[in-house]
């Protein structure tokens, strides 16, 4: 028997009406998806009959208020996703839930909780996108002044996660015995406290609920600068990135699989997941003129507030016509910010041509074509060596994400590219990612 084909990974990502920032304009879309429970429940039962690992969400810290185009965007109606991806996970059996949340922002034990609480709520497929928060706005939302530089702002994500990890580490796996003769609810010596003091946190511990059922939920990260690089090497499990060409990220794939070692780590536990945003015809010619009506329905206002939002700069003294200007370093999205002046000055792209360049995927990897083009260009990437799955990103909901799943995904499931079951019952099992070891109890092992 020959060696089992290695098969991609897929993501969902999946916010309110759809990725384009003028989706919840389209005549087939759901304008309030995002704080419409049923409409979720739909789309997360499509992309659970579409096999996907994981249902993932962004999420922000402040209202995307932007001046010249109050009113007009989408953003500011969401749900906090683990609050929704506890109550989908039981309209579902499968699918994993990727909830962002903020190193920055929050508290370490109030999240290793919430997370802990989600992976115990949907049998262990719980995962966290780390982020430090890319938005400025935030800050006057927890009592700041100033949102923290960015260097300072990974710095404390490295402690934070260290401190999450050991909080889920409270508990040994079988400390609950639940003896109803001996009276022992849990034994004692299974029990151990954090007690960890660091330059950002003092925390004791323990965790006041039982170890995840996966150990730790599946640690996923977003960030694609030098920082946000080497806090994935360290710590992601999964890495999801925005590329624009297959050298790119072929050049990112090598990146961060090459600072695995350092750390111990073997390339196989990060994966690595580029967004996609595909635009699905049933001829070439049908998805150009899908992608077209949505690019007809973005008011410039609202292009480029999302421009400014992503480049960190008011461009609004600027000519939309003119190219982009010489802009300064930002604080706040810095990867996003280089990775949009570079599609700028490749494509000689006008302030107007880039946010419509960006309206759909924000930098991520536009799709537009047939089933069967869209597989073989999805396909090019993962065979060579840039990408071992894809977040996807579909324009509008429910009908972009129907047809992916109608569409594509039988066609790599045709090539015997991806999953026609899940391989397990958890996010762990079915991303092919080991449970890991309570550090706890190596370190008694050690002794």
């Amino acid at each position: 028997m020959g060696k089992q084909q290695k098969q991609l990974r897929l993501g969902a990502f999946l916010p309110g009406a759809g990725q384009h920032v003028a989706a919840w304009r389209h005549p087939q879309a759901q304008s309030h998806g995002a704080l419409n429970f049923e409409h979720y429940k739909q789309i997360a039962q499509t992309a659970e009959r579409g096999k996907f690992d994981a249902f993932f969400l962004a999420d922000g810290l402040a209202l995307q208020h932007r001046p010249g185009a109050e009113g007009r965007t989408a953003f500011g109606g969401d749900f906090e996703p683990v609050t929704l991806f506890s109550a989908l996970s039981a309209v579902t059996e499968k699918i994993g839930f990727i909830a962002t949340a903020s190193t920055t922002y929050e508290d370490p034990y109030i999240l290793a909780r919430k997370f802990a609480s989600l992976d115990h709520i949907s049998g262990g497929r719980a995962g966290w996108n780390v982020v430090t928060t890319g938005s400025s706005e935030a800050a006057g939302n927890f009592g700041l002044e100033a949102h923290p530089i960015h260097a300072e702002r990974y710095i404390r994500a490295h402690e934070f996660i260290d401190v999450v990890k050991g909080l889920w580490d409270s508990w040994e796996d079988d400390a609950f015995v639940r003896d109803k003769e001996t009276a022992f609810y849990y034994d004692p010596n299974k029990i151990h406290q954090l007690n960890h003091k660091g330059r950002f946190f003092s925390v004791r511990g323990p965790l006041n609920i039982a170890r995840p059922p996966q150990g730790y939920p599946v640690i996923v990260q977003a960030g694609s600068s030098e920082d946000g690089k080497e806090l994935a090497g360290k710590t992601a499990e999964v890495i999801f990135t925005a590329q624009q060409t297959l050298e790119d990220a072929q050049a990112f794939y090598a990146d961060v699989k090459g600072r695995l070692a350092k750390y111990g780590r073997t390339p196989d536990q990060l994966k690595v997941m580029p967004g996609v945003f595909p635009v699905v015809g049933l001829t070439e010619a049908d998805a150009k003129a899908k992608y077209q009506e949505l690019q007809d329905l973005i008011h410039p206002q609202v292009g480029l507030a999302l421009l400014q939002g992503l480049i960190g700069t008011d461009l609004s003294a600027y000519p939309l016509d003119e190219p982009l200007p010489d802009l300064p370093e930002t604080n706040d999205n810095k990867s996003r910010q280089a990775l949009l002046i570079d599609i700028a000055r490749k494509h000689n792209f006008t302030i107007r041509e880039l946010y419509q360049w960006i309206a759909g995927a924000r930098g991520h990897w536009t799709i537009i074509g047939t089933p069967v083009q869209i597989a073989d260009q999805l396909e090019s990437w993962f065979v060579n060596d840039a990408a071992d799955g894809f977040n996807i990103m579909p324009p509008y909901l429910p009908g972009g994400l129907d047809d992916f799943v109608d569409l594509v995904i039988p066609e790599l499931q045709r090539r015997g590219l991806f999953r026609t079951e899940y391989e397990g019952t958890t996010l762990r099992e079915n991303l092919g990612l080991s449970r890991p070891v309570n550090q706890f109890q190596q370190v008694l092992a050690a002794v």
